[in-house]
């Protein structure tokens, strides 16, 4: 099941939300810090709470059950220690109105699309974009937009896989 976060998500968003820091730590470690996370508790409570930037998680409810019986399990790795989300689409949306040299449309953007590392190869990543496409058009978008870091191989080839093209190009000089 998709639906939008609740902050009773927050424990599982941050299980996620690590699991992708550490795929861009080992990445590139130069940049992302080592067992951090992109937002506090607090963050993330605020942008739950926003509608320009809605959260969609997917629900395994089998494992939000399991997940119960788990925490009396310390050796049961595979809980999710919360509402069983084992995947999630950070969204905000993007307008340009008023710019002299961009047209006036409405973009939702992906900020973040992380499966659980257990989860993957389920479908449940595909099922979420399709579910922000979905919600894009409802909401009168005229795209859905994502960036992709170049150390992070698998991404790359899933968002390829789901269609997404090129729309422009980051490039750096380290110095």
């Amino acid at each position: 099941m998709i639906r939008r976060a609740t902050v009773n998500d927050i424990p599982d968003l941050n299980r996620l939300l690590y699991q992708v820091a550490e795929v861009h730590h080992q990445g590139r470690p130069d940049l992302f810090r080592p067992n951090a996370k992109k937002y506090t508790d607090e963050e993330l409570e605020a942008i739950i709470n926003d509608d320009e930037r809605p959260i969609f998680v997917y629900v395994d409810e089998t494992a939000a059950g399991a997940s119960d019986a788990a925490a009396n399990d310390e050796n049961n790795e595979g809980a999710t220690g919360g509402t069983g989300v084992v995947g999630y689409a950070f969204c905000v949306f993007q307008r340009h109105s008023g710019s002299h040299a961009l047209t006036d449309i409405t973009t939702l953007y992906i900020d973040d699309l992380c499966v659980d590392e257990t989860a993957r190869g389920g479908h449940i990543g595909s099922r979420l974009y399709r579910h922000v496409l979905d919600f894009a058009r409802g909401h009168g978008c005229y795209n859905v937009t994502l960036n992709v870091w170049s150390c992070n191989p698998s991404a790359l080839a899933f968002y390829e896989h789901c269609g997404l093209k090129p729309q422009k190009i980051g490039m750096e000089t380290i110095l």
